[in-house]
């Protein structure tokens, strides 16, 4: 896979157990098949760090645990802030360990089983330990050994949010992951014309378009209509330079036809 590659692949989100699982031996077995899927479409399992604060193992436990080939070019490890730095290092080195490459530091989400990176136990000065300094961290760290991405949310005020991707671009970001994005966005089109590093579009492909409601800022009717394939397929006309990362995708019902559907847009 080349360097090109990497960003147009569809990038496929996978969720590792959680650690309060009632079934977890069942649960590594559906990962597994998962993953497994993933790796044989030729497609990159983005695996998510803790989503939305509920505590899961980490991808550096689940892969070797259930003895999984790690494919560099087809696997992205996010990594969020809610760790001590003892952990965050365990969970660096680890990745290194196993030949993971590509990262996606981000903010992310906590809550009170999950701990704050303190500032000044990565060497910085400040209130809170944001993307930016978490990125900055694993390059000063771990030199040459990471590639790294950032994330983008379009439903921010966008002098705001540009202004935050410039600093993350400073600190070494290589790529972008934009948060769900809904037909032809001219604030994803802005980003795109304003950087010069790979964006991937976060197409929403569950058909429950409201529980996005909390990442956009509004309220979204449980009865909006929404097709996620006809959406997919919009996005890639769209912005036909950019790759695809796909959220709640059906992994029975949505992938096996992506190919198909993707080549008909």
């Amino acid at each position: 896979m080349t360097y090109h590659d990497q960003y147009t692949t569809l990038h496929v989100e996978l969720l590792t157990p959680k650690q309060n699982s009632k079934d977890l031996d069942g649960d590594l077995e559906k990962f597994m098949a998962k993953y497994n899927t993933i790796m044989d479409a030729g497609y990159i399992a983005s695996i998510t760090d803790n989503p939305m604060g509920l505590l899961s193992f980490q991808a550096t436990e689940i892969i070797p645990e259930l003895e999984l080939e790690v494919k560099p070019d087809q696997l992205l490890m996010h990594l969020n802030t809610f760790h001590t730095r003892e952990a965050l290092d365990e969970i660096l080195t680890a990745a290194a360990d196993m030949g993971i490459k590509y990262l996606l530091p981000i903010s992310g989400d906590g809550n009170e089983r999950l701990p704050k990176l303190s500032p000044e136990s990565i060497g910085f000065d400040g209130k809170a330990v944001t993307s930016v300094e978490l990125l900055s961290y694993i390059h000063q760290a771990y030199p040459d050994r990471f590639v790294c991405g950032v994330a983008f949310n379009p439903y921010e005020p966008q002098d705001h949010e540009m202004a935050k991707m410039q600093r993350k671009i400073d600190a070494g970001a290589a790529f972008i992951v934009t948060q769900p994005v809904i037909g032809n966005d001219q604030c994803v089109k802005q980003l795109i014309d304003a950087v010069e590093i790979p964006v991937i579009i976060d197409a929403w492909m569950s058909k429950k378009l409201y529980l996005l409601s909390e990442c956009v800022g509004y309220e979204i009717p449980e009865d909006h209509p929404y097709d996620p394939l006809a959406n997919l397929k919009e996005l890639q006309a769209s912005f036909p330079g950019s790759g695809l990362y796909l959220a709640l995708r059906g992994m029975k019902t949505q992938l096996p036809i992506l190919d198909e559907v993707l080549k008909t847009a």
